[in-house]
C-alpha cells in the first residue's frame, strides 16, 4: 500500500492517538492532505507560535496555547484529524498529559484522529500505550530524480535561463547517494551543490556524501572519511589488493556471468605500527565508495540502555549510506568483555554479531586487531568475516617501497638515496617505524643546517630499536598463531 493508503486506514479506523518521529513537518502535512482525499475529514494544525488552523480550506488561525487546544479538540463534534507540532515537551505537565490521555480515550468526545508531529518524539509511557507509531517512508529514487531535476530548473530560472549541465551517469549516481534522506534535506543538497558551479557532475559525488552523512550522524560515534586513498599509496599488500579488486563488481552491484554472493567484510590482524588502518582507508579507495569509521569507544555510555542504542543508530546511519565500507578500528576494544560493565559488552556483541548475520544493505566491513587473544571466539568463526588477513612486518622489498612512497609524500628527491641498503638496515621495522625514521632524520639534518642524506638515516635506523626488538616475545608468539590460521595479505 502505498503511504497515504496507510493513513487513510489508519484515520478511517478512529486511530485515536498518532505519534510521527519527524523534522520534516511540511512533508507531514502533505501527507495527510493525500490521506484526506480518501477519508473526508477536517484537518487542522497547531503550534504554539500560529495557533490552531484548518489548512483544508481558507480559514484564519486562532491562537491558542497548548491546554485551550485540548478543550478546542474536546468541544469539537465533527470528527477531524489534529496534527499538533512539537507537542511534546508541554505532556510534562501532569494536567496536560492527563488531558490528551483522556482525548485517546475518548471520554466524552467525538472520535478525532490527534497527530503528535516532532523531532526526537518521545511520550509519557501512560500515553505511548495508547499511541500508533507511524514512520514516514523516505522517498524513492524516482522521486529523488524528480527533486533534483526540479532544483535544476529552479536554478536555470533564477539565472536568466541558464541551463544546469547534467551528466546523466552523476545524476543517477546523485540520486544513489541521497536514498535514506527526507525529501526536504534530499532538495537542499541538491540545490547546494547545483549552486556551487551550475553543474551535476562525479565531482559533485564527495560533497553529497559528506552532507548525507553530517545530517545523519547526530550522534556523532561515527566519523566520515572521504579523501580517496588508493591502493598505491599501500606498500606490499599484493594479497589483499587482488582479494579486493576481484570482489569489485559483486561488492557494487554490477552483473557477473554466474551469481556471486556480494562480499561481507575482513579481519586485518597485525603487528602495531603495519599499515591497517592505511589498508583498511585503501579498501575503501579500491572498492570507489565512502569510508566510515565506527569509534566503539564512544559507542559506550555509563547510562543504562544508551550504549546499545548508540550502536543501533550508528549502524542504522551506515546502512543509510550504503554503498560503503564501515571501519573498526582496534576491534578487541569494543568487544573484549567485562564481568563488571553488567553484561553491556555481551548485549553489544550479540546485537552486532546478529547485525553481521542480517544486514541486507551494501555494507563491506572492515576490521583491525592488535591482540587477537582478546577477540570473543563468536566473532571468529567462520562466515563473520570472508577471510582473517595478517599484516606482517614488511619484508625488504616492501621497506624500500616504504622509503620511496614516505620520499614522495615529502617531495624529497630519490637521487642521492640506496632504497636497497636503507631497507636492508632497517630489518625488523614496521612501517611506522620507518616514517619515524625519515622524520627524525629531516629533523637532524634541519639542526646541522645541512640537506638530508643517506647518513642521516642510517643513524637514525642504527639508533632506533623497533617493536619486533622490544616486545620480540609477544609480537613472535602473535606471528606464529597467525602463520597457520590467517592469510598473509602480502
Amino acid at each position: 500500500m502505498n503511504e497515504h493508503h496507510d493513513l487513510a486506514a489508519l484515520i478511517r479506523a478512529d486511530t485515536p492517538l498518532l505519534a510521527i518521529d519527524t523534522h520534516d513537518e511540511p512533508e507531514v502535512i502533505a501527507a495527510f492532505q493525500r490521506a484526506l482525499t480518501e477519508v473526508l475529514r477536517p484537518l487542522l494544525v497547531w503550534s504554539i507560535t500560529t495557533g490552531l488552523r484548518r489548512i483544508d480550506m481558507e480559514a484564519p488561525a486562532k491562537p491558542m496555547s497548548s491546554g485551550e487546544v485540548l478543550d478546542a479538540i474536546a468541544q469539537t463534534q465533527q470528527k477531524s484529524v489534529f496534527l499538533l507540532l512539537d507537542y511534546a515537551p508541554f505532556l510534562r505537565y501532569v494536567v496536560t498529559a492527563r488531558q490528551l490521555r483522556e482525548l485517546a480515550q475518548r471520554h466524552g468526545c467525538a472520535p478525532h484522529t490527534i497527530v503528535l508531529v516532532g523531532a526526537g518524539l518521545e511520550l509519557p509511557k501512560d500515553l505511548e500505550a495508547h499511541a500508533v507509531r507511524f514512520t514516514l517512508k523516505l522517498p524513492g529514487e524516482a522521486e529523488l530524480d524528480r527533486i533534483v531535476r526540479e532544483e535544476a530548473l529552479n536554478y536555470s530560472r533564477e539565472h536568466a535561463g541558464k541551463r544546469v549541465q547534467i551528466h546523466s551517469s552523476a545524476l543517477k549516481a546523485v540520486v544513489r547517494n541521497l536514498k535514506g534522506l527526507a525529501a526536504a534535506d534530499a532538495r537542499r543538497i541538491a540545490r547546494r551543490i547545483i549552486a556551487t558551479d551550475g553543474m551535476i557532475t562525479e565531482d559533485d559525488l564527495p560533497a553529497v556524501a559528506k552532507a548525507k552523512f553530517e545530517l545523519l550522524n547526530k550522534a556523532g560515534v561515527l566519523s566520515f572519511e572521504y579523501e580517496p586513498i588508493s591502493f598505491d599509496d599501500v606498500a606490499g599488500a599484493r594479497r589483499l589488493k587482488r582479494w579486493i579488486q576481484q570482489r569489485r563488481a559483486v561488492f557494487m552491484g554490477e552483473p557477473t556471468p554466474v551469481p556471486l554472493d556480494p562480499p561481507k567484510g575482513i579481519l586485518l590482524l597485525g603487528v602495531q605500527g603495519t599499515g591497517k588502518s592505511l589498508a583498511a582507508k585503501a579498501v575503501a579507495g579500491g572498492f570507489q565508495v565512502p569510508l566510515l569509521r565506527l569509534d566503539m569507544a564512544s559507542v559506550y555510555n555509563k547510562y543504562h540502555g544508551e550504549t546499545e542504542r548508540n550502536l543501533r543508530e550508528s549502524l542504522q546511519n551506515a546502512e543509510l549510506m550504503a554503498p560503503c565500507v564501515l571501519w573498526i578500528d582496534e576491534i578487541e576494544k569494543g568487544f573484549a568483555g567485562s564481568d563488571s560493565d553488567g553484561g553491556v559488552s555481551r548485549r553489544v556483541l550479540g546485537y552486532f554479531l546478529t547485525w553481521m548475520a542480517e544486514r541486507k544493505a551494501k555494507i563491506f566491513l572492515v576490521a583491525t586487531a592488535n591482540a587477537i587473544d582478546q577477540l570473543p571466539p563468536e566473532l571468529l568463526r567462520k562466515g563473520r568475516f570472508d577471510e582473517i588477513f595478517f599484516v606482517d612486518l614488511p619484508r625488504e622489498e616492501v621497506r624500500a617501497d616504504l622509503f620511496r612512497i614516505h620520499f614522495q609524500r615529502r617531495n624529497l628527491p630519490l637521487e642521492g638515496f640506496d632504497l636497497a641498503a636503507l631497507a636492508a638496515a632497517s630489518a625488523g621495522f614496521s612501517g611506522a617505524e620507518i616514517e619515524q625514521a625519515i622524520v627524525s632524520s629531516l629533523y637532524a639534518a634541519h639542526g646541522e643546517g645541512a640537506a638530508l642524506d643517506q647518513r642521516h638515516l642510517l643513524e637514525e635506523i642504527a639508533h632506533t630499536r623497533p617493536l619486533s626488538v622490544v616486545m620480540a616475545e609477544k609480537i613472535g608468539a602473535l606471528r606464529a598463531w597467525a602463520a597457520e590460521r590467517t592469510v598473509p595479505v602480502d
